[in-house]
């Protein structure tokens, strides 16, 4: 048997103290490269992916612009540190006083000894890290500051040009406050060093600090003194933005006392300084002491009581309104100015409940009745999901785009949404079918919004074809030759796409990406560095990868906007237009600042969901339009020019900085520029704020009267045929007067091709209702409606009427209808929902006609596909439910009006009577006939009796929702002709 200790050469060889130092150091190192691989490879990848767009410049611009201010600021603050421990060090006593202290402080000397020097850099290089490296955070600041131009505006106060306050102000403001905070951890640090040197003692008697420390210290608190001075000097112009008074901009107070106070502040600071210096060459502490304490004293009772005192018993309690009214003046202006609402013409609009039979034929004949939104965006999307998703792997999104198409050889309002890829659909949800085959969003579904087939949307472009894709029915020339949307609104993470495997995008197809999208994974090296920033083995093992295939991410199209132009606020809603055979993604992006002086602040968040302008700010433009291409992700950014021509100066400053990232709007192909229009998001903040600023008297808007606020949201769902009483609008206290109102929500802006008032043609316009309010909160009537037209121009029509309804009064008098009523009960008494669309305002001749289309959908949501099934034309007290659109203006107008719509007339339907207001017409005795969005049915009449005809009619329903839950359409539609029939022959308004 071996020995236990057999086979051993000797004793155990041990490392000796440097090698494991080495060995400890090697370690670390490693460790550290470790977890440093993927970040270099995240660096690494970025670059390649800027270089994939054309743009490293913009690349390399950001990252030397952080990386020179983050060298700069730590070596400054380096520099700063190590000179003044050095001084220390020179003026450390030869021979250190005998204290308590001593035997501690002689052990860190020990242990110190001649590497003071490198203790010294080490600690100047911790300390200037901790306070340099984060300064590269100010990039956008100083890329705005050497990049600086002019808004040709000046301020009311100081009189400086608005340039300053944007582009100067932030990075004087942050360089002052740096400056404080590094001469503060100076002072800190030198003063410890001090002491550690032997400079200063705590317990010692008689002379505690020598007179060379007592002058080092004095130097630098007098540099604190000074740049203190920088700071109130600059506390001045941020006056401009104060928020102390009833409106935002320097008020009363701060522009009679605080900023007084603040030039005395400067003052004072200065005169410490210079006391500071001069007891550099006097004993004792008495002259620091004094202008230290004078320094601080000044700072509370000057710059803080005294204004407090002047804003309480001088403003609030003697006459704030007639202090503050130049100063509402002046923010008034600067408010609408900085909000785009400067120019805002507003004009006089009768609104009455009377039009003309001429009006109504005119309006016919350029198209405004077809035009009209019969087809709810927020509701189709469940149709197109049912009816045009086709697999499972695909989606809509919730809410689809309005836009406008040439259809029959006119410009169409229409709707569009992009079929996009749902990888919870993926029926192989392994790696290889998620990154490899799955890859891809297919095409397009365009619709007349003005027409409806069998209760649902009808389709310009529809379906999952092999390219290209057209318009079967011939009615227009849309067509996509690039159906493939491998970037979208939706497309989250990676595909790799040119592989040996082929991509699916519907039974049968085999494609394999050819275009120029993404990055050429290539060599090892790449491969690799992808593999560690998705933390993705297969990207560097698998088979099916080779050195042709691309990978592409960041493939959200919004996303792809922003990691090119991250000072750029970007809309929340890209939308996809159809243009030479291919689909790209419009994005709007802003330009925001909350420097400008006067105006007023808005955080959108309180007034809109738009993901682009969540952030507080009080000057916004629509300066950029972002276009993505769906297929290869090429993005272009344009410059949009403002009213005078010109592009607004914040995007000019940045353009300056980065000048391959931007394009003149004049570069955009036609085929795009035709689809430009003025951005929801912007408008929604826009109306929040004229809502209290078409205010411009400074007395009615301190006492609050006249003010008007964007019309609540009427309900949708009405199937208990119930409307809840909108809550009283709270304003959020004295945010009164940024018009940022309520938690109550607001109508949403919608998209329409209507015909404004005192115009000739349609107009692709935004509108939006407002309502007044009153003591008791926001009334119904409508008291005005803002349009926002494709350029950018903004126009008000106030109404003279002063009954019009809002759309939450609307509602409820539609639901007050006896008849309409009855219709709701009826159709919602099996289960169903029973859904009121868009409320479609419609401005004809010098009236507003309501448009409401009513749907009715399975109350199973999994199955629930919306049916148009009446129309709801009102026109002042006039209201008529009919079965079509066309049907509902010829009731409402009378049956001799030329109309021309999308719905159409059905075949073999008898027309109704003018001005009855039927549901439908009396029938014969033997047959009824009932039009339902064009289809017709005919059931033969008995004689029954009313309670029969109920009860038959809701049989007759329940099996049109089981009709409806089964998907099959025609059968409940069928079923609802039907019961609709039935109830004709008994029911008349």
């Amino acid at each position: 048997m071996r020995a236990p200790d057999a086979g051993r050469s000797g004793p155990r060889r041990r490392l000796s103290p440097k090698g494991r130092v080495g060995l400890s150091v090697l370690v670390a190192t490693l460790v550290v490269l470790f977890l440093s691989l993927r970040g270099i490879a995240g660096i690494y990848t970025d670059f390649l992916w800027f270089s994939s767009v054309d743009l490293s410049t913009v690349w390399t611009g950001i990252l030397g612009a952080r990386f020179a201010l983050g060298a700069i600021f730590t070596g400054a603050f380096f520099v700063l540190l190590w000179a003044n421990l050095l001084i220390a060090e020179r003026l450390a006593p030869r021979f250190r006083p005998i204290g308590p202290e001593e035997e501690l402080l002689e052990r860190y000397h020990a242990v110190v000894g001649r590497r003071k020097g490198i203790v010294r850099a080490a600690v100047a290089l911790l300390f200037a890290l901790v306070a340099g490296v984060g300064v590269s955070a100010q990039w956008e600041s100083w890329l705005l500051f050497t990049n600086r131009t002019e808004f040709g505006v000046t301020d009311p106060l100081f009189g400086l040009d608005i340039g300053f306050y944007v582009f100067q102000l932030p990075f004087l403001s942050f360089l002052v406050d740096w400056l404080f905070a590094a001469f503060m951890i100076v002072l800190i640090v030198t003063v410890a060093a001090h002491y550690l040197n032997g400079g200063i003692r705590v317990q010692v008697p008689g002379q505690r600090v020598t007179a060379q420390v007592k002058a080092h210290v004095s130097v630098l608190l007098g540099m604190l003194a000074l740049v203190r001075a920088g700071g109130y000097l600059l506390a001045r112009y941020e006056l401009t933005v104060s928020q102390r008074g009833v409106v935002d901009g320097a008020s009363y107070t701060d522009v009679n006392a605080q900023l007084p106070a603040l030039n005395l502040l400067v003052l004072i600071s200065l005169f410490s300084f210079v006391l500071l210096l001069f007891n550099i060459k006097r004993r004792g502490w008495a002259l620091p002491v004094v202008g230290v304490g004078l320094w601080l004293l000044s700072s509370v009772v000057v710059g803080t009581t005294y204004p407090w005192f002047v804003q309480r018993f001088l403003v609030e309690a003697r006459g704030e309104s007639a202090k503050e009214q130049p100063f509402i003046e002046r923010n008034i202006v600067a408010t609408r100015d900085a909000y785009g609402l400067a120019d805002v013409d507003e004009v006089d609009f009768p609104g009455s409940g009377q039009v003309a039979t001429s009006d109504v034929e005119d309006a016919s004949e350029i198209g405004v009745f077809r035009n009209v939104r019969l087809v709810d965006p927020d509701l189709a999307s469940r149709v197109l999901n049912r009816r045009q998703a086709k697999f499972g792997y695909y989606e809509f999104p919730d809410t689809l785009d309005v836009d406008r198409y040439l259809i029959d050889g006119v410009s169409t309002l229409s709707l569009i949404g992009s079929r996009e890829l749902n990888p919870a659909g993926i029926p192989q949800q392994s790696w290889e079918g998620q990154r490899l085959i799955y890859t891809q969003g297919y095409g397009v579904v365009v619709s007349p919004l003005g027409e409806s087939v069998n209760g649902e949307p009808s389709y310009t472009i529809g379906d999952v074809t092999p390219p290209p894709i057209s318009d079967r029915s011939g009615r227009s020339d849309l067509t996509v030759d690039q159906p493939r949307l491998y970037f979208s609104e939706s497309s989250a993470g990676y595909a790799v796409v040119t592989t040996t495997r082929d991509e699916i995008a519907f039974e049968g197809d085999r494609f394999s990406y050819d275009g120029s999208g993404g990055v050429q994974l290539g060599s090892i090296l790449r491969r690799g560095a992808f593999a560690l920033r998705f933390g993705e083995f297969n990207l560097f093992a698998s088979g099916f990868v080779t050195p042709q295939s691309r990978i592409l991410y960041h493939r959200e199209v919004r996303e792809r906007a922003e990691k090119l132009a991250p000072f750029v606020r970007f809309d929340g809603n890209p939308y996809p237009v159809v243009a030479d055979g291919r689909i790209v993604y419009v994005i709007d992006g802003y330009t925001t600042t909350d420097r400008y002086p006067y105006a007023q602040v808005t955080r959108a968040d309180n007034v809109t969901d738009a993901g682009g302008l969540r952030s507080r700010f009080n000057y916004v433009r629509n300066s950029v339009k972002a276009v993505v291409d769906a297929y290869d992700g090429s993005v272009d950014l344009y410059l949009v020019p403002g009213a005078d021509g010109q592009v607004e100066p914040i995007a000019r400053a940045y353009a300056s900085a980065f000048p391959d990232l931007f394009r003149p709007l004049a570069d955009m192909p036609e085929s795009i520029r035709d689809h430009l229009r003025h951005p929801e998001d912007l408008f929604t903040v826009q109306t929040a704020m004229f809502a209290t600023y078409h205010v411009t008297d400074a007395a009615s808007f301190y006492n609050r009267t006249g003010r008007w606020v964007v019309a609540p949201a009427p309900i949708t769902d009405v199937s208990d045929r119930t409307v809840a009483a909108p809550p009283p609008t709270t304003l959020l206290g004295d945010a009164v007067f940024s018009g940022v109102a309520t938690s109550t929500p607001r109508v949403a802006p919608q998209y329409q091709l209507v015909r404004l008032p005192g115009e000739d043609e349609l107009s692709f316009s935004l509108l939006r209702p407002f309502v007044p309010v009153s003591e008791r909160g926001a009334r119904e009537e409508m008291t005005a409606f803002m349009a926002a037209k494709p350029d950018g121009s903004l126009v008000v029509y106030r109404l003279q009427s002063t009954d019009a309804p809002g759309p939450s009064l609307l509602t409820s008098r539609i639901l007050s209808d006896t008849e309409i009523s009855q219709r709701i009960t009826l159709l919602g008494s099996t289960g169903s929902q029973v859904l009121l669309g868009n409320r479609v305002l419609l401005p004809v001749g010098d009236a507003l006609v309501w448009v409401t289309p009513m749907y009715v959908s399975a109350a199973s949501a999994s199955a629930s596909v919306p049916v148009l099934t009446e129309v709801i034309v009102t026109v002042g007290t006039t209201m008529v439910m009919a079965p079509t659109f066309d049907e509902a203006l010829r009731e409402a107008f009378g049956a001799n009006v030329d109309i021309d719509t999308l719905t159409g007339t059905a075949p073999n339907a008898a027309a109704p009577a003018a001005g009855t207001g039927n549901v439908g017409t009396t029938p014969a005795p033997t047959t009824t006939t009932v039009r339902s969005s064009g289809a017709t049915t005919t059931v033969p009449g008995t004689t029954i009796t009313d309670a029969q005809a109920l009860q038959q009619a809701a049989v007759l329903l329940e099996e049109a929702d089981a009709a409806l839950l089964r998907g099959d359409l025609a059968t409940y539609q069928r079923k609802v002709n039907e019961a609709r029939a039935l109830l004709a022959t008994k029911t008349t308004r």
